[in-house]
């Protein structure tokens, strides 16, 4: 079951340093949200304050109803955050099943909806983290963020590094998430063109603040704010 999120005039960092400056977005259950901008504007701090990986220093998150804020890392995968980082951070001596069934937290995406989300996992499913491609490890990244059958599920530059071939079938996999799952999806995204098309709205980042917000379809018909935050446009 998807679960809204937001956010109240977040302050956040690491360290002294202060990366988010008063920041403030919502998305509804079910909402598509690409956060998007150039390198080093606070894209991926975000994702790490929303779920505790950071020095908060001011403002409020919620996850539907509750406030977590306070919450420990842990807590929030347990009401229904969970977070692929760009790292991927599979466990590369565990295999792809052992890497599933360590995340499992009992709901609708079993080990078994995975595998047929990716059938390549499937096939290798008795292989270490450490023998499969990159494209894989993305793969059994995003699967294994399933298994814990989030509300919502926080995406930070899934398709980064990845050959072209397999950009079109985990934007595939993603996309049948989203129209299938009803989950709520942030997604951090340096491929402008893939982000817009895949999430209905969108929020660009510059220096920690909120400068454009609105719908996909907008930022595409704004070639003046793709120019001036983007790079790319005019």
């Amino acid at each position: 079951m998807s679960i809204g999120i937001g956010a109240e005039n977040l302050v956040a960092g690491y360290g002294p340093t202060v990366v988010l400056d008063g920041l403030s977005f919502q998305a509804p259950a079910g909402a598509t949200l690409a956060i998007l901008g150039r390198n080093g504007v606070g894209k991926t701090t975000l994702l790490c304050t929303l779920m505790g990986l950071t020095n908060l220093r001011g403002g409020q998150i919620k996850l539907g109803d509750r406030s977590i804020e306070k919450l420990p890392t842990h807590e929030r995968v347990h009401a229904g955050l969970c977070y692929v980082p760009q790292e991927r951070r599979i466990f590369p001596s565990l295999s792809v099943a052992e890497n599933l069934a360590v995340s499992v937290i009992p709901g609708g995406w079993t080990t078994e909806a995975v595998f047929d989300l990716f059938p390549s996992l499937a096939a290798r499913r008795n292989n270490a983290g450490n023998q499969l491609s990159g494209g894989e490890q993305q793969m059994l990244a995003v699967g294994r963020a399933l298994v814990g059958n989030p509300g919502v599920l926080l995406l930070d530059e899934p398709m980064e590094g990845l050959a072209p071939i397999i950009v079109e079938t985990l934007f595939e996999a993603l996309a049948r998430i989203r129209d299938e799952s009803g989950l709520t999806i942030l997604l951090v995204e340096q491929k402008v063109d893939l982000a817009m098309d895949f999430a209905r709205d969108a929020i660009v980042l510059d220096r920690g603040k909120i400068v454009w917000q609105g719908t996909c379809a907008a930022l595409k018909n704004d070639e003046e704010a793709q120019h001036n935050y983007l790079s790319v446009g005019v």
